[in-house]
């Protein structure tokens, strides 16, 4: 399989979903994330801006998913190796 043909989150092995990344794009998707998660506890402090933390949470756990689905293994329920 071509690298560029690859998914970069492969499904779960059980459950519904992806796990962890398989290639170095999905790695930095990834760490991406936990920086703007960082970020959004900094930029909006949850004792004092719940609101907008939460909201700004949603959009990047958005966003994540969105590129999970994009590039990564079609989701569905799998249970084992099947």
């Amino acid at each position: 399989m071509q690298n560029a043909d690859r998914y970069w989150f492969p499904a779960k092995r059980y459950g519904w979903g992806w796990g962890l990344p398989v290639t170095w794009q999905g790695w930095l998707t990834l760490v991406c994330f936990f920086g703007l998660v960082a970020a959004d506890v900094v930029i909006f402090p949850p004792r004092r801006a719940i609101a907008a933390f939460l909201l700004s949470l949603a959009v990047v756990s958005a966003l994540f998913v969105m590129v999970a689905w994009l590039k990564g293994e079609p989701p569905r329920w799998r249970w084992g190796s099947k």
